[in-house]
């Protein structure tokens, strides 16, 4: 009986799920697993013969032996072998072992799934125990929706970090990029918008993280959030192969909650290290470098990732991802990040000096835009928007003459207001992860400069009458 025969019958989703397996496997040639052998072994890969006319790029095969069943990713065809990059590190490989074909992995995510943290293969980390599969299976290699069939973006959201809501508002289903060196802040900022009130769930993929980190993210800082959140994590000592597969588990898990019509916010950290792990599995398979040691397939799969999170179909939700990059030697245009750039629909720019002022977080407001602000600002936020901009660029080029001693009160206006206003703005900018949230950041704004200017007048002599 077919699946959907049981659908028309209003049986339940088990039995129809059960049908669809049946028929699934009722072709001979779907129930036959191709096979070959290991032919030669190197470091980060060995070749099978005899699967190169069964076998497509990116599809996986098991590789058995004594100690098991062990899972490999197809890297590379050629017409007698194929390349095989194996997922667990010190898998113990012989010389005509037996590998199958596998197909595309394929997770089958649920609602159960949310507060638990996962790696790379969907196999809890946590110690809760297993985890209920859902009936959706889907290929973690899916492709974004077609650009026509999805919705626009227009609705905004706060994201109570006053200098993003300030100067770079974010929509639902926004692609925003936050780009920093290292130690500079990206994950506690990342930290701090994962407390979002605006998403029905929350998928985090941690990429090469420290492994001491992972717990102190999960436990501190999402903490009774995690309850609508879902982990996938892949530390630094993980394979390459498990460091390239937790984005894409990730947004895979998203995408089922997006169709479900659920509002998702999608958080990768951080996107170079995905590609550094790209980069390791395409030079283990002969692949050459074009770009300062990036091989071609990473510029293929970071828009192949970024583009599957945005706005779903019509009737479906969005999927609002917030990416970190990290900049080699705090050069924001190393190749990573000048790709990354011109697909996302807005960047972050965290500056090291303001950091070292003790700027938390060191946003840099001119530096930093989103692409879809004019959708989140009103009208009158956006002239308040663009005049602060003035001010504070006024303020920063000024910077060294005033420091020698070269400006006089009185003799450029908008400087003499730069000067009095900018720094209360950098104060109400300033917002540590212990702080609350903030509700409306231009009130907060507002009721800041109002108060120094009633100090300004309170101090100020009296005239003579």
């Amino acid at each position: 009986m077919s699946t959907t025969l049981l659908s028309e019958d209003g049986l339940s989703p088990k039995l129809a799920h059960l049908a669809g397996l049946v028929d699934q496997y009722a072709s001979p040639e779907l129930a036959v697993a191709h096979g070959g052998r290991v032919e030669t072994i190197a470091a980060g890969h060995y070749t099978v013969r005899g699967l190169s006319r069964h076998v497509r790029l990116g599809e996986f095969v098991a590789h058995k032996s004594a100690s098991g069943v062990h899972l490999g990713e197809v890297v590379r065809v050629e017409p007698e072998l194929i390349y095989v990059c194996p997922i667990e590190p010190g898998e113990p490989i012989g010389i005509h072992d037996i590998v199958i074909r596998k197909g595309a992995f394929r997770i089958s995510p649920s609602d159960s799934w949310c507060g638990r943290t996962v790696n790379s293969l969907c196999e809890p980390i946590d110690g809760q125990g297993p985890i209920t599969e859902g009936l959706d299976r889907r290929s973690i290699s899916n492709t974004a929706p077609p650009s026509m069939t999805r919705q626009r973006v227009g609705t905004g959201f706060k994201t109570g970090v006053r200098a993003i809501d300030i100067f770079s508002p974010l929509c639902l289903g926004q692609r925003l990029g936050i780009f920093a060196g290292s130690g500079v802040g990206k994950s506690t900022l990342l930290s701090m918008l994962a407390r979002a009130d605006a998403f029905d769930k929350v998928v985090i993929a941690l990429v090469g993280e420290r492994g001491r980190e992972v717990r102190e993210f999960i436990e501190d800082t999402l903490g009774s959030n995690m309850k609508k959140a879902i982990a996938v994590v892949a530390t630094s000592d993980e394979s390459p192969m498990l460091r390239k597969m937790a984005p894409l588990t990730a947004v895979t898990i998203a995408e089922h909650f997006r169709d479900k019509g659920e509002n998702v916010l999608f958080i990768v950290d951080s996107v170079t290290r995905f590609a550094h792990a790209i980069r390791e599995v395409a030079t283990a398979s002969g692949e050459p470098p074009i770009a300062r040691g990036y091989p071609a397939s990473v510029f293929t799969e970071l828009p192949r990732l970024l583009e599957r999170a945005g706005p779903g179909p019509e009737g479906a939700g969005t999927i609002t991802a917030i990416i970190s990059i990290l900049v080699d030697g705090d050069n924001h245009n190393d190749p990573i990040a000048d790709s990354t750039r011109g697909i996302l629909d807005g960047h972050i720019v965290l500056q090291r000096s303001l950091a070292e002022e003790g700027r938390y977080p060191p946003i840099d407001p001119l530096a930093s835009i989103s692409r879809l602000a004019r959708k989140a600002w009103t009208p009158d936020q956006e002239k308040l928007v663009s005049r602060l901009k003035v001010l504070i660029h006024r303020f920063e080029e000024t910077r060294d003459l005033r420091l020698i001693g070269g400006y006089r009160q009185g003799a450029d206006p908008d400087l003499d207001m730069a000067v009095k206003q900018v720094p209360i703005i950098y104060d109400v900018l300033k917002q540590s992860p212990g702080d609350r949230d903030s509700v409306d950041a231009f009130a907060d704004l507002a009721g800041a400069l109002k108060a120094a200017a009633g100090m300004s007048n309170q101090g100020a002599p009296m005239q003579r009458r």
